[in-house]
């Protein structure tokens, strides 16, 4: 399984999604399975709109869980440490949601209001 993981500002562009999640798909040479995003932005427009298109699944990752995945966090992001207290918020909803055992396969690419990392589960 490949996730695709994002960290994205309130009011983030379903096109900048879109032309995110394309650069890491181009990156990695394969579509992700899954998006993964911290639950408190599982509803944001922008994204629900990115993913109708695309026909991904939307998999809403605790906070919990985002601090559970972080010391397997390749990049460092000063703003999301002051704002959430991760070091990663792509790489760690990746991670997340691929699994224990997972691995980044794209660290961290950023865009315009978002940021998009992928990882690939134990099962891929």
């Amino acid at each position: 399984m490949i996730v695709a993981g994002l960290g994205l500002r309130s009011g983030c562009a379903a096109g900048a999604i879109l032309d995110l999640l394309q650069a890491a798909h181009e990156r990695c040479g394969r579509q992700a399975d899954l998006v993964a995003v911290p639950a408190f932005r599982y509803r944001e427009a922008g994204l629900q709109a990115a993913l109708a298109r695309l026909g991904l699944t939307l998999c809403a990752v605790t906070p919990d869980e985002l601090a559970a995945a972080q010391p397997r966090c390749l990049t460092r992001s000063a703003r999301a440490q002051a704002a959430l207290g991760v070091a990663s918020v792509a790489e760690g909803c990746a991670l997340a949601a691929a699994g224990p055992y997972s691995r980044l396969i794209v660290p961290r690419l950023t865009g315009t209001h978002a940021t998009c990392a992928m990882a690939q589960g134990e099962d891929a």
